[in-house]
């Protein structure tokens, strides 16, 4: 299968790129921005696996990657990549500015991507759409409202995306993770880190290689297996 990965030369995305690479039947293109050195890593260790340069703030690089989409002859786009921080500051005190520019960053960005593929899937009558998202919008942690709420507006069009192209046998699922020590994560005190850890029922943080494996259940899944979010957080603030 050819695979998409958006931002996947580090963390939770070069866990996906890795995992699924270890299939040889398999190739895995992935998305990178500054994290040139990584890729490179990733492109070396495992010889099915192409670096495609995009910066999602840069609208000739994504116009690139989808006159690139168009010619890989795509099966399974994973929409990992995610620009910004996870914790900024209270609601009420971030500058508008903040709100717009994450979401011109990263979800129309996102947009684009998933619409050039659908055509491709439509075609050839068979995609995959994963998505990753966060179980951090059944109990927001402080701080945490941009990013949260560029999730669940994702989250929404994982919906619309499975159940406009189900007729197509186009699936959308998505997978949202608790907290993961990740760089998106790196600005949390360590007290705090620790504190989850003591207070989590597994009384560990669940691993980016443990979410990789539930993605690529999914890229395996069946098509009836469509429309689905898969939390991973230990029972924890069930829906």
């Amino acid at each position: 299968m050819n695979i998409l990965v958006t931002g996947g030369a580090s963390g939770l995305g070069a866990a996906i790129v890795c995992k699924l690479a270890d299939n040889e039947k398999n190739t895995i293109y992935f998305t990178y921005n500054k994290s040139f050195t990584k890729a490179e890593e990733i492109t070396l260790k495992h010889g099915n696996t192409r670096s495609l340069k995009c910066d999602f703030g840069n609208k000739e690089e994504i116009q690139r990657l989808i006159h690139e989409i168009n010619q890989i002859d795509l099966d399974i786009l994973i929409n990992n990549a995610y620009a910004g921080s996870f914790i900024k500051t209270y609601f009420h005190k971030i500058p508008l500015n903040d709100f717009s520019a994450e979401f011109m960053e990263n979800i129309i960005p996102t947009i684009e991507i998933t619409q050039a593929c659908i055509p491709v899937f439509r075609k050839k009558k068979y995609g995959k759409i994963i998505t990753v998202l966060t179980a951090a919008t059944s109990a927001p942690p402080l701080g945490s409202s941009i990013y949260v709420a560029n999730k669940a507006y994702l989250g929404e069009l994982t919906k619309v995306w499975a159940s406009e192209n189900a007729k197509y046998n186009i699936s959308s699922n998505s997978v949202s993770p608790t907290f993961m020590q990740t760089a998106l994560t790196s600005s949390i005190d360590e007290r705090i880190v620790e504190q989850m850890k003591n207070e989590h029922p597994l009384k560990q943080l669940l691993t980016v290689e443990e979410v990789a494996e539930t993605i690529h259940f999914l890229t395996e899944a069946s098509l009836h297996l469509n429309g689905i979010d898969i939390a991973m957080n230990a029972a924890m603030n069930l829906k």
